[in-house]
């Protein structure tokens, strides 16, 4: 079940268009070193499911440790807005915040991967924890 977004970075200057494998339901974050500093939720695509529509040229690569994940952020306001996963390099993780019409803050849950036993380093994909959200009643 595939589904096909339209995603942007803050400023506007990256644009892109996205075929999400399984929609929302891959949410997820991580807990390396990188992934929870930039705190972002992503979602899944494959690795043809990525296309820049605009700004190409605005996009910046950021690389570490193995330097097989390639991370992208846009140089003009900094938003990371997809990456090339080290877990499996035909993915890219999207920022679902940059998904038109999504909200991190949507989702009610979000399972947190175990970065720091990469499942490239360990051989297996584990579950460090839950983040959830629940909105609270503003006070008029």
């Amino acid at each position: 079940m595939t589904e096909t977004r339209e995603a942007a970075c803050h400023c506007g200057a990256v644009r892109l268009r996205v075929t999400l494998v399984h929609g929302l339901h891959t949410a997820r974050r991580c807990d390396c070193s990188f992934c929870t500093m930039r705190g972002a939720v992503t979602v899944t695509a494959t690795g043809d499911g990525i296309e820049v529509v605009a700004g190409e040229d605005a996009l910046t690569l950021y690389r570490f440790n193995t330097n097989t994940a390639q991370h992208y952020f846009c140089r003009h306001c900094g938003i990371y807005t997809h990456h090339r996963r080290r877990s499996d390099p035909n993915e890219y993780g999207v920022n679902i915040a940059c998904i038109e019409g999504v909200s991190p803050f949507d989702l009610p849950l979000v399972v947190v991967n175990d970065g720091q036993a990469h499942p490239s380093d360990v051989g297996a994909s584990r579950v460090a924890g839950v983040l959830t959200y629940t909105r609270q009643d503003t006070p008029e």
